[in-house]
């Protein structure tokens, strides 16, 4: 199983101080992040894409390919990559080149973003966001698959005779999870093509992303790809730990008040039950997390949400070495002790190469 960390890259001033980092300060800050998570043993770093204050990472591939150069294990992907509003071309030879340069150590998550003026910012309209999303993604399977690519579709020009360059690493494209909150459409998409779905488990409750899950796993088994209980599942979380819990909750409790998302709603402790939000010791997150698997099933992927709402640096860094020595570790074992045979692992590169090639293919799916 996978866990690491994912960064929305808000700009948030600091409540307990009244400063708010520079946009420079921020970006160098998730560098640091992603640079930390690799050091204390964790697998996965991702970013969102916004293009919006107070966010920073509208340009997720520059800082996923800054931060490939900086790290050796760490496996790189995004939080959002906003399949609605970018070219599906675009994003096809990005992160194609971003494969090469990571030497395959990345994938992403496609999914249709939470801020409504972005459709026509990049001359989109949100009321095709659906459809919009089917039809890109049908375009980018199609770039990464095929070497020559004759399309015609409803949203943007015709095709003749393209080729994507550069082509995917081994000819096997990046991992692509389809990441939703609420859209029961975005889960049915990510079973029809046997790919990962992830629910960005971090503000409804576990009645909800139960049932999304619950959709996707029956879907992919009807389209044929496995058991339900084989499908790809990843999960969102967020999380602040001191050594007790009462420490914990008094320091958090100004940052959660003030959250650009969340904040001036309800209550922390209304949403730390209502939600998946943990705000406690590292037992605490240790027993909350392994619980989602009681009404999702086992999984591939866990990633926390430790850097948002203004937190400064140093105290998210103390939590990532929180979880890399205290946390992850005993997930890691227990997730693993209870792990049916049958249930895949998370996928890698490497994994996906040695598939292809078992199975005499010569795609991944």
């Amino acid at each position: 199983m996978q866990f690491g960390v994912f960064t929305v890259g808000d700009v948030t001033v600091d409540p307990t101080t009244g400063r708010e980092p520079t946009e420079r300060e921020r970006i160098k800050a998730m560098v640091a992040i992603a640079l930390k998570a690799e050091e204390v043993g964790l697998d996965v770093f991702a970013t969102g894409e916004h293009h919006n204050p107070p966010f920073v990472p509208s340009s997720p591939t520059t800082l996923l390919g800054y931060i490939a150069a900086r790290t050796e294990r760490l496996l790189l992907s995004t939080a959002t990559t906003l399949i609605t509003t970018n070219d599906p071309v675009k994003i096809a030879e990005d992160y194609a080149m971003l494969q090469h340069l990571a030497d395959g150590r990345v994938d992403l998550m496609l999914g249709r973003g939470n801020t409504g003026p972005v459709y026509p910012w990049f001359g989109q309209d949100i009321r095709n966001g659906i459809p919009l999303a089917i039809e890109n993604y049908d375009l980018l399977r199609r770039l990464w698959r095929e070497d020559v690519v004759d399309w015609k579709g409803k949203f943007r020009t015709p095709l003749q005779s393209f080729t994507s360059t550069p082509r995917p690493l081994d000819d096997v494209p990046p991992f692509v999870w389809h990441g939703s909150i609420r859209s029961p459409e975005i889960a049915e998409q990510a079973a029809y093509y046997g790919d990962g779905f992830f629910a960005n488990h971090i503000f409804w409750p576990k009645e909800h992303t139960q049932r999304m899950v619950g959709l996707y796993r029956q879907r992919f088994a009807h389209y044929g790809h496995g058991t339900p209980e084989q499908a790809i599942v990843g999960l969102g979380g967020q999380v602040f730990m001191r050594k007790n819990s009462q420490d914990a909750v008094r320091e958090f409790r100004p940052y959660f008040d003030n959250a650009p998302v969340y904040g001036h709603g309800p209550s922390l402790e209304d949403f730390s039950r209502e939600t998946p939000l943990t705000v406690g010791s590292p037992q605490q997150v240790i027993d909350r997390t392994l619980g989602f698997r009681e009404y999702v099933g086992d999984y591939q992927r866990q990633l926390f949400l430790v850097d948002h709402a203004g937190l400064p640096l140093k105290t998210v860094l103390e939590q990532l070495d929180i979880l890399g020595e205290e946390v992850v570790p005993v997930l890691r074992r227990e997730f693993a002790s209870r792990r049916p045979t049958d249930v895949p692992e998370a996928p890698t590169h490497a994994a996906l190469v040695a598939a292809r090639d078992a199975t005499g293919t010569g795609v991944a799916r």
